[in-house]
């Protein structure tokens, strides 16, 4: 797959590209998309959005790891 054929996925359904300003700061917070990371202890998956805290719901540890992607990824040598 080519960099110019790359498409970068939408987060839903919504308009793409649109603004919605100063007054839907607080629209934009409710609809961002959550991660998922991997608890260091007890490997349970932690659904994480901005500002929340750094800690496992399950167990309170607080190294989480990021999941890995499922897209495949491939570098070209040079």
């Amino acid at each position: 797959m080519s960099r110019e054929a790359y498409q970068v996925p939408s987060l839903g359904g919504g308009q793409q590209g649109q603004y919605t300003g100063a007054t839907g700061i607080g629209d934009a917070a409710a609809n961002e998309a959550s991660v998922t990371y991997i608890c260091g202890d007890c490997n349970s998956r932690v659904a994480m959005k901005r500002g929340d805290q750094i800690r496992c719901k399950e167990c309170g540890h607080r190294v989480l790891y990021k999941e890995r992607t499922k897209r495949m990824v491939q570098f070209q040598a040079r």
